[in-house]
Parts: structure tokens; sequence; C-alpha cells
């Protein structure tokens, strides 16, 4: 299917960054788009500026996202709302671990089960998780967010199991760092002081830059499936190596983290 093939999508996290560029690129192409997010100030800014059909809706009430869709036909859907909680596992409390299990993971997860089986019965439709280099590699801290991620991962792949034989594709696209309000959200401070601490003086990949990406899947011919696309700053590198040194109770690491 080329983007011409399809008519109507739904982009969860719509308000800002990533989901705000994507929705926009894609009513760029002339695709009507149901926009999902909880903010429903922000996501009348971005209905006003292109058009989106917006609904505040928390995409963790499933209930919600079942009555939403019950009479829409949606040929593109993609999960890309996202939250993230700083720390490790012994920092983390209740509420930390089972928001990002219930935004990152359950929520595509109905997703999927409510609009895969019509996008079956059409032979037609496109699913993109858009999900995180925390999926695949290590760095420290955010572990339910990784895991998440690496669970959508896992989803990902095996969508493409479940549709096998019909005309439904399934793209996963794991950004690196990329220049949005993530981290001023997940340290609860100020944008503009986000901004000077992770984005000043780095070259980083834009919100835009993830649009494209799912604008080049989308518009590939129908016969072709873009399965995966990493997408990193040409400065950032996953991995490293780190050893770690006793000193009585004391770790000292070494090395790169």
């Amino acid at each position: 299917m080329t983007i011409s093939d399809y008519s109507v999508a739904l982009v969860t996290g719509a308000s800002g960054g990533m989901g705000r560029a994507i929705a926009e690129r894609l009513r760029e192409k002339g695709i009507t788009v149901h926009g999902l997010a909880r903010s429903a100030d922000k996501l009348q800014e971005v209905a006003d500026a292109c058009g989106i059909i917006p609904h505040a809706v928390d995409v963790t009430d499933t209930d919600q996202l079942a009555e939403l869709l019950k009479d829409l036909e949606i040929d593109i859907l993609v999960n890309n709302a996202g939250v993230s909680r700083p720390g490790s596992l012994l920092g983390s409390n209740a509420f930390d671990i089972d928001e990002q299990i219930d935004v990152n993971l359950r929520a595509g997860l109905q997703l999927c089960r409510l609009l895969l089986p019509g996008m079956m019965k059409r032979d037609r439709g496109h699913i993109i998780n858009i999900t995180s280099m925390a999926g695949h590699y290590e760095f420290g801290g955010h572990i339910a967010y990784h895991a998440s991620k690496a669970a959508m991962h896992t989803v990902s792949r095996q969508l493409r199991v479940d549709a096998f034989g019909r005309r439904v594709r399934v793209t996963e696209i794991s950004p690196g760092r990329t220049e949005t309000d993530i981290f001023a959200h997940v340290e609860k401070i100020d944008p503009a002081e986000a901004k000077r601490k992770y984005f000043e003086g780095f070259e980083m990949p834009q919100p835009s830059d993830i649009a494209d990406a799912v604008d080049y899947a989308v518009s590939a011919p129908q016969y072709v499936n873009i399965g995966m696309i990493e997408l990193l700053p040409t400065l950032q590198v996953p991995g490293g190596l780190r050893t770690g040194k006793r000193v009585g109770d004391e770790v000292i690491l070494t090395g790169n983290k």
C-alpha cells in the first residue's frame, strides 16, 4: 500500500513532540487523522493548526478506547504515546512501574487488538509502533521504561506473524535521543531548562525526522514492509565499556556509561 491507499489514521500522544509531527505529516498527505492525548487544550491547538480530529482520551482506559473506535475504520495506527520515570528499580514506586507498563505497553496492545481485525478483514492497514533505543540497549536506570519498550519490540515482530497472509504492515521506529519535551516531563523541570541541559550544543534528530521515517514506511510500495528503523543522532552510539572496582563498600566505575 502506498500512502494514497490509506484514508484514516489514529495517532496516540498527538498533542506534542513526535506525535504532533507525525499527525501533521499525515494530514499533509491528505489522511484524516484522529489524534489522542490526555491534554485537551494542547490537542485542540494541534487541531486548530492542521485539522486533526481531537479526542481527549487516556489511552490506558480500554473501555473508552473501545467506545471511541467501535464505528471507525482505521488504516494507520501509530502507537506513539509514552511515559518515562527516572531512576532504577531501587528508587521506583508502584505508580512509576504501573503507569509505564500501562501507557507504553498495555495501551498499544489493546489498540492493536481493537484495530487489527478490521485491517485484516479489509486486507489493508499499517501499524507503526514508536519504541526507543532503550528497548534494545542498556544505559542505566529506567528499568520499567526499558522493559516496556523491549516488549513493544517483541509485539511488533509478533504482529507480523499474526497478520500473515493479509496486506497489513507493521513498522517499529526506534529513536535515540530526539529533541522533544520528554526530559522536561521525566524530571519535572521547565522545558527551557531541559532544553539547556539536554539539547543545546548537541546535534540530534527533531520530531520532523521521526515523521520522515513514518512517511517513508507508509509510502513504500504495498509489497514492501519496513520492519524496523533505528534512528539515532550521528554523535550518539549505544553501548560502551564500564568496569567496577570495589573499595570497601564503595564501587568505583571506570569507562564510559
